[in-house]
């Protein structure tokens, strides 16, 4: 499956480079929306939330009112996490709070699952230079992608998966990295960062990996009618 992605920052359709420097804003939430339609499924981060200052709810309640949504940033509570789901949210994104400096919060996860159900929760577990990144990308954990995947599946319905050294920078991703996570589980796996090119989905999607797409779409790099025909 292609899951397109509508990031919020400050009120507006975002997209940054490697969690950091803001490369674009898009049209508005309600525009992307209609771009969107014919997707089964989008992907909406509010970067403020998971940043920790401030938050979209009012658009990330619109959004999910209008579309099947999986949405993250902030969930650091089962509060918010229901919260997310009272809006309309049809699975909910943990990234930050699923880890500890030195290993998985598990008593966390636990009340998240517990929460909201673990079909409705997907675990973010993101990458650079090889270890898990958490804090919007901020800091790095001690933790290897590949080393933790399985030890999550009991809390979760999937993992979305984000090379952030490539995040935004058009240059391709690290298909043998997503090969490896496919490899270390059997739970639903959905590719972000550097996801440029029609043969980056094709290959991602023909090892059973989905792929959230950004920055491609939004450049104009990948067209949208593209992308449906990959989409059954």
């Amino acid at each position: 499956m292609i899951f397109p992605c509508i990031d919020l920052m400050d009120g507006k359709v975002v997209q940054l480079i490697q969690g950091r420097d803001k490369a674009l804003e898009g049209d508005s939430p309600e525009e992307m929306l209609r771009r969107f339609a014919a997707f089964p499924e989008i992907q909406v981060i509010d970067l403020d939330a998971a940043m920790g200052r401030g938050s979209n709810d009012r658009l990330v309640r619109m959004i999910a009112s209008r579309a099947v949504t999986r949405v993250g940033g902030g969930v650091r509570t089962a509060a918010r996490a229901q919260t997310l789901v009272q809006q309309g949210a049809h699975k909910v994104i943990a990234g930050t709070s699923a880890f500890t400096k030195t290993g998985i919060n598990h008593p966390l996860l636990a009340e998240l699952r517990d929460a909201v159900g673990r079909d409705r929760l997907i675990i973010a577990v993101d990458s650079k230079g090889g270890r898990i990144v958490v804090k919007g990308w901020q800091e790095a954990t001690d933790l290897a992608a590949e080393e933790v995947l399985h030890s999550l599946e009991p809390y979760c319905s999937g993992f979305l998966c984000t090379y952030v050294d490539k995040e935004g920078m058009m240059q391709g991703t690290d298909l043998d990295w997503f090969r490896r996570l496919r490899a270390a589980t059997s739970l639903e796996l959905t590719a972000a960062g550097g996801v440029t090119t029609l043969d980056d989905v094709r290959a991602l999607l023909a090892m059973n990996v989905h792929a959230a797409l950004g920055m491609a779409i939004y450049t104009g790099r990948l067209r949208l009618e593209d992308l449906l025909q990959l989409t059954p």
